[in-house]
């Protein structure tokens, strides 16, 4: 009886570890450079200065473009020209940065 040896090889590709890293589909060209991935930071009262809070849970695409600067490197040159899906991701983690934890984990937000 012989035994046949199989090998298979994966590749996997490391996703960010950052809950609040946004992986872009259509990355950002800066220069000679592209960004691909970007991180956010939850914003503080001050940085929503001059922004409906229900526009940004509604992910109101001009609302997002004033917002997204203010916690992430990219410039609002930047994000008018990102790609729409770049830009829905985008506006679901700034969604989820305004919800209390307990709204979170009551809507099954959270894991």
């Amino acid at each position: 009886m012989k035994t046949e040896q199989t090998t298979v090889s994966i590749e996997a590709k490391a996703l960010p570890q950052d809950d609040n890293a946004v992986e872009l589909d259509t990355p950002v060209k800066r220069g000679e450079s592209t960004i691909d991935s970007i991180t956010l930071r939850k914003p503080s009262s001050g940085e929503l200065r001059g922004i409906q809070l229900s526009d940004l849970l509604q992910m109101d695409v001009g609302a997002l473009i004033k917002l997204v600067p203010r916690i992430c490197p990219l410039t609002e040159a930047e994000v008018r020209a990102m790609d729409p899906a770049d830009l829905v991701a985008i506006g679901v983690k700034v969604t989820g940065f305004l919800l209390q934890k307990r709204t979170k984990t009551d809507a099954s937000l959270v894991a």
